[in-house]
């Protein structure tokens, strides 16, 4: 993406005039909330990048960005939707109820499901978000999702419960239900999500997780019978063989992140706790495809924190530690690897950008040791009207030059986006 594309934009545009605290107020109240607007506690200039009430952006760490850093792929009530991140322009490629899964690391295409009239049973598909072609790729076994595309984009992965087992109300593995609403538009976490997810642990439901050939629809199961949650599945974006997962739950009850290759070996727990209470869990890939991130507290509930990464290949591990007014529900990283962010939550309401300082090692005697650091917070946009049971979940744009999220703050969510440079240093 050229690097300036919505700073040239938004330049350009009529409708990016600097409104004020009392203005966005105002503006709350109206039929269509602004589209674009300084931040007067940071200085940093927001932008609304879609205009249907109940849009969103998607998961922290779901690819929503074509190969080429120019569209970004969205969800509306109505379907999906693509956006040019140089005009804004927004076209709907899918029309209905559908679950993104991702857009491809080599094409511009985004997978996704769809429900059958078998509330038991979906369908996988991809669409060209340059063409807008559709296409079906495969029916789905009985209760079974696919929620992760492998780097080459040749096969799938995801679970499905075994047989007719349940878990009381708690999600059972139907692919037809959907997250509680806090709204009409507002899609949010349920207001019981700690009791929920007790009862669906608690269940031992058997999963099988197993991979699917996205050509011929052919399924390997990776692991069987497994009475564990398995849930969060992510593909390397760079290594095609190599996926995360984790033993879904509250995260005191469960070792949380694993990797597994797609041949079914070298199925290994990622982080071993050494605290009770201690947790771990947000789990990501850098853009390396090399590292995993995940968040570290010492205990849940407490006073340590720390950004977490570890290298596959190297072995190496960061702790970077924060504080709780710099706490976000999740974080995320820079393609570059760079520079963190993070969504706030509500004992600290902010879009955060984080820049890492390393402790200098002079030395230190003995092996495999953690390397040490520690955050640098810089608040970018003020969410004290945001409700955080809608999670912002935020991203970097390919370029770095903005970081993507979702809000309420307006009532309806919408996806907005946030410069890093000042609007007074880029000459707005």
């Amino acid at each position: 993406m050229n690097p300036s594309m919505l700073s040239r934009f938004f330049r350009a545009a009529a409708f990016s005039a600097v409104l004020s605290a009392p203005a966005l107020l105002a503006a709350a109240d109206s039929a269509e909330p602004p589209s674009s607007w300084i931040d007067p506690d940071t200085g940093h200039r927001v932008i609304r990048l879609t205009k249907e009430p109940g849009s969103d952006s998607f998961y922290f760490n779901y690819n929503g960005y074509t190969p080429d850093g120019k569209k970004m792929a969205y969800t509306t009530p109505n379907g999906i939707s693509v956006l040019n991140l140089a005009t804004l322009e927004a076209k709907q490629l899918v029309t209905g109820t559908a679950k993104t899964i991702i857009v491809g690391s080599k094409t511009p295409n985004l997978y996704y499901t769809k429900p059958t009239d078998d509330p038991y049973f979906s369908t996988l598909w991809v669409v060209n978000l340059d063409t807008g072609e559709n296409r079906k790729l495969a029916d789905l076994p009985r209760r079974a999702s696919v929620v992760t595309i492998n780097a080459d984009e040749t096969l799938g992965a995801g679970t499905f419960i075994e047989g007719d087992a349940n878990a009381g109300g708690a999600y059972d593995g139907t692919p037809a239900q959907t997250p509680s609403r806090m709204t009409a538009t507002n899609l949010g976490e349920p207001a019981n999500k700690g009791e929920l997810m007790a009862r669906r642990l608690a269940a031992k439901l058997p999963m099988t997780m197993f991979t699917i050939n996205l050509k011929t629809g052919k399924l390997t199961p990776l692991l069987e019978h497994n009475t564990n949650w398995l849930n969060h599945l992510q593909f390397s974006p760079a290594d095609p063989t190599l996926l995360m997962y984790c033993h879904e739950g509250n995260w005191q009850e469960v070792d949380r992140i694993w990797t597994i290759r797609t041949d079914g070996t070298h199925n290994e727990l990622v982080h071993q706790r050494i605290m009770e209470m201690e947790i771990a869990g947000h789990e990501w890939w850098g853009a390396d495809g090399k590292t995993l991130f995940y968040q570290l507290h010492f205990p849940r509930g407490g006073r340590i924190s720390f950004i977490a990464s570890y290298n596959i290949e190297t072995k190496e591990r960061v702790w970077l530690q924060y504080n709780r007014d710099q706490s976000s529900i999740h974080d995320n990283s820079s393609p570059d690897g760079k520079l963190f962010c993070g969504d706030g939550d509500n004992n600290s309401p902010w879009i955060f950008l984080f820049h890492p300082v390393y402790v200098k090692n002079n030395k230190t005697l003995g092996n495999n040791l953690i390397k040490g650091g520690y955050l640098e917070s810089e608040k970018l946009v003020n969410m004290s009207k945001h409700n955080y049971r809608l999670e912002p979940n935020p991203s970097f744009t390919p370029d770095m030059k903005y970081i993507v999220f979702r809000s309420n703050i307006f009532g309806p969510d919408y996806a907005f986006a946030v410069e890093l440079a000042k609007a007074s240093a880029s000459g707005k």
